[in-house]
């Protein structure tokens, strides 16, 4: 016959149940502990990283609007340390990075369309973004659109 006191790992007091449960969230929290100082440590290094960034146009030539080819968002690489990365990512309230065709030298290719490249946009970029990250490229490398 069994009593109710024991538990089905034989033992009548159950002391030895609480015991393991016991270690394993002692187990948890230092698990979690160490992995919270190591990610801290990690945010104090300076690392690399990209980061989706909205982007606006600004005085289209000839007045008229581009085709919806422009694109919303640009990839931009960062370069600077976890702490600055993670407070551009968190905060939720971009301002779009501004692309002022009146301050761009736009080209016009063989085919009819008119294209951008990216990489001496970065110092306009980063005086924009106002951070201690620096942008190191742009992806796309090149914009390429067309005028109605």
């Amino acid at each position: 016959m069994v009593k109710k006191d024991e538990t089905l790992s034989g033992n009548p007091s159950g002391k030895g149940l609480t015991r393991i449960n016991r270690n394993i969230l002692i187990f948890l929290f230092f698990l979690l502990l160490s992995f919270i100082f190591w990610y801290l440590n990690s945010l104090s290094k300076e690392i690399d990283t990209t980061l989706r960034y909205p982007v606006a146009y600004n005085n289209i030539p000839g007045g008229s609007s581009p085709e919806s080819n422009l694109p919303h968002r640009l990839d931009l690489i960062l370069k600077g340390h976890g702490y600055s990365i993670l407070r551009l990512k968190l905060t939720g309230n971009r301002h779009p990075v501004v692309i002022d065709f009146s301050e761009v030298n736009y080209k016009h290719d063989q085919s009819g369309d008119y294209y951008i490249i990216t990489a001496p946009l970065i110092t306009s970029f980063n005086v924009q973004l106002i951070s201690e990250c620096k942008i190191t490229s742009v992806k796309p490398d090149t914009i390429f659109f067309s005028l109605k």
